[in-house]
């Protein structure tokens, strides 16, 4: 296992909140665009999380009044148009990486999506567990707009879960912006709050989670992946497997001898 509080990053910020980290991305006059460099650091980051002992939730902040406004157009979408197939292919598998290093990492991660989120910035929100937004928030899966398609870093299999396929298409083939009260209403965020709230509000609920069962909310996770890609019978084979694994935690002995004391439980992931 590793400890990761102090971890100090090149390309994005990182502190902790007791035990949830916090990351901003930090190049705000520019509404905090991807680097080449960014995007390897975040998944590289993300890879280590599963080991991080210290840290049972992660939260994504804005910068500057917005979240994310995808790969910068001149370090990124520039030299992109001047690179051969392996090094478009090795490119894309490298942003992908990020994703799948989100969606494995064992933590919940929580969202607070702030002004732009737009391109790679939608997808990370996307591919977060949980998302709140301000009234001002505007998210564009925006790959139409510069020519590519709308199947990016996970795009077309996680969007339609998450929001129904049809708003997901409209989304994908337009690339215009899905305004807050609309993510709200479809799904994608959880609940709008007042933009000085929003960090607040977001520790909040991943420090609620993060006082949580930490290794029992790490299965869900899982699962909550996995069973995308299973049978209905698959499904609830995997989850009595892993129900009967969480039995045997401390975590659970725990909770059961503080319901029998009318005691609040006190978790500690083992």
């Amino acid at each position: 296992m590793t400890a990761m509080a102090s971890l100090r990053p090149s390309h994005f910020l990182w502190r902790m909140d007791g035990a949830v980290a916090i990351i901003q991305l930090n190049r705000p006059e520019r509404k905090n665009p991807l680097t080449f460099e960014s995007y390897a650091e975040l998944r590289d980051t993300f890879r280590h999380l599963r080991d991080a002992e210290d840290i049972r939730a992660v939260v994504f902040l804005p910068n500057g009044g917005n979240f994310c406004s995808g790969g910068d157009v001149h370090e990124i979408i520039g030299p992109l148009v001047a690179m051969r197939m392996k090094e478009l292919l090795a490119f894309t598998r490298m942003t992908g990486d990020l994703i799948k290093a989100m969606l494995h990492c064992g933590k919940p991660i929580v969202a607070a999506i702030d002004g732009v989120a737009a391109g790679a910035g939608a997808i990370i929100a996307m591919a977060s567990d949980l998302r709140i937004a301000t009234p001002e928030a505007q998210t564009a899966f925006l790959f139409n707009r510069v020519g590519l398609a709308g199947c990016d870093m996970g795009a077309c299999a996680m969007l339609p879960r998450i929001i129904g396929q049809g708003r997901a298409a409209e989304l994908l083939y337009t690339g215009r912006a899905m305004t807050a009260q609309e993510g709200e209403r479809w799904g994608f965020f959880n609940k709008i709050v007042a933009r000085d709230a929003l960090e607040q509000e977001a520790l909040a609920l991943a420090g609620r989670i993060a006082s949580g069962p930490a290794f029992a909310n790490g299965i869900t996770k899982t699962q909550l992946v996995a069973e995308w890609s299973m049978s209905l019978d698959q499904a609830i084979e995997a989850e009595a497997q892993a129900q009967a694994i969480c039995m045997q935690t401390e975590d659970f002995e725990r909770a059961y001898r503080a319901f029998v004391a009318k005691q609040k439980p006190a978790f500690e992931g083992n």
